[in-house]
């Protein structure tokens, strides 16, 4: 049964779901912040306003996603690559995900890699790179009439 706790999350959730069955059985629990340490590091190496460049911990991650739900919906995510290393202790993903801007009715579509090293199970940190002028072009864009 999921964590009601999510629910607050669900435009996100084809980005979720997509992490998840990208590392399969490589980690332990069903939702991507039931698979996160609580001590997580999550980098984005790219520079949106409303987002930091350095998220510390599980709790300040949920928090920033529920400001990332209150701008943009997901409707999909998709294009997945998987790459492991040997010991599968690093994946890197490549990944698509599409939406809308909530404020503009603005088609948001971007494009991510991320490295994920995993500890234990569990996400322990978090590179992300991503499209910056693709989310710069939604995030501007005048609103649909």
């Amino acid at each position: 049964m999921p964590n009601p706790e999510y629910a607050a999350y669900r435009s996100a959730a084809p980005y979720f779901y997509l992490v998840r069955n990208a590392l399969g059985g490589l980690v332990d629990g069903e939702h991507f912040f039931d698979v996160i340490t609580e001590d997580t590091i999550y980098e984005v190496l790219y520079d949106v306003p409303g987002w930091p460049r350095i998220i510390k911990g599980r709790p300040d991650l949920m928090a920033a996603f529920k400001g990332y739900v209150g701008a943009i919906a997901l409707q999909s995510a998709d294009n997945l690559v998987v790459h492991k290393t040997d010991d599968s202790t690093v994946i890197v993903i490549e990944y698509e995900v599409h939406g809308t801007i909530l404020a503009t009715g603005v088609k948001y579509n971007n494009r991510f890699c991320s490295i994920i090293r995993i500890e234990n199970r569990k996400i322990a940190h978090w590179r992300d790179y991503m499209d910056s002028l693709a989310a710069w072009n939604a995030l501007t864009a005048p609103a649909r009439g």
